[in-house]
């Protein structure tokens, strides 16, 4: 925001609720995420809007499309159903439908993610509907480092991003240079390397992968762990020269399995590296179903590190 003065935030309870008696910039959002930005660059460009995400997300998508580069926050992903007009048929297609004359510099932040035990209706990980449309960029960071990199590509990008958000990883700490960096959409990155399976993962999950790579690698069998970053584009040279390596594949992924993100990445697998594969895919998902609001039932919907080691158990029982 200090580098582009057309940047600006967009949302609920960015700064506060700056309209009523309380104090100017008391929450900064559900996550306290954007904090301090209003003292800083005031209400013109920090600017706090009506619970209506359809009015302020339309909003955002014409205000990029007269030259401002806005970041809109969602709050849960859960919310697209309010406003997924203006994102289907408005963001997505205005440089298309107009021949390029038209830029969408627009960025959405919304959270994504269970284990929060916040029931069923602020729970989900919607990515894969997002990816499933065209002129859409979808990112997810795994780390704080990927966070940085990621968010400033994305607000600098001429394309509307989608930028998903774990809400159990705020808390997570780790090395973040203090300068500008940017991480490019589509470039997956090599977590570990290995010979036996390759394992791919995106935001939180690349974290449970790890821990069950480590586990493995006492009993000899080594991984290569690709964080994917982005799911459109989605580096799928990356994956492929990987599973001609390793003959094996496991995908992590926290999203629904039917026609889901796991889905997608199999059946490319599937359709340009099947001579390769050792072994049937295997995808670590939760179960389709809705996700439960009770902790002991959340925790058994979602994927975890023994279930990607019982998952790598399967594909190395082909032999090696």
């Amino acid at each position: 925001m200090r580098r582009d003065d057309r940047v600006i935030l967009i949302g609920e309870d960015i700064a506060g609720g700056t309209g009523g008696k309380g104090e100017e910039d008391a929450w900064g959002g559900v996550m306290g995420v954007t904090k301090g930005l209003y003292k800083e660059f005031g209400a013109g460009r920090v600017i706090d809007t009506p619970i209506s995400e359809m009015s302020y997300i339309g909003t955002a998508v014409g205000a990029a499309a007269t030259g401002l580069r806005p970041i809109a926050e969602l709050m849960f992903c859960d919310f697209l159903g309010c406003c997924f007009d203006q994102i289907l048929n408005q963001a997505a297609k205005f440089r298309y439908m107009f021949g390029g004359k038209v830029s969408m510099p627009l960025v959405i932040r919304m959270q994504c993610g269970a284990g929060f035990s916040a029931a069923a209706q602020h729970s989900q990980s919607l990515h894969a509907l997002l990816t499933h449309i065209p002129g859409l960029k979808v990112v997810m960071p795994s780390s704080p480092y990927e966070a940085k990199g990621l968010l400033i590509e994305a607000i600098r990008d001429n394309d509307p991003v989608m930028f998903f958000e774990n809400k159990l990883m705020y808390d997570d700490v780790g090395e973040v240079p203090d300068e500008d960096y940017t991480i490019p959409f589509g470039e997956a990155a090599l977590r570990t390397d290995g010979e036996d399976v390759t394992i791919c993962a995106l935001g939180r999950m690349v974290n449970l992968a790890e821990q069950a790579v480590v586990q493995l690698r006492k009993r000899n069998i080594e991984a290569t762990l690709i964080d994917l970053r982005s799911t459109s584009p989605l580096d799928v040279e990356t994956i492929c020269e990987s599973v001609e390596e390793t003959g094996r594949l496991v995908i992590v992924d926290e999203g629904s399995p039917r026609c889901g993100f796991a889905a997608d990445v199999a059946a490319l697998v599937a359709s340009k590296a099947f001579g390769a594969l050792q072994a049937p895919i295997e995808m670590v998902t939760p179960p389709h179903t809705p996700i439960p609001f009770a902790p002991v039932l959340e925790q058994e919907y979602l994927p975890n590190p023994e279930r990607v080691i019982m998952a790598v158990d399967k594909v190395m029982a082909y032999g090696r």
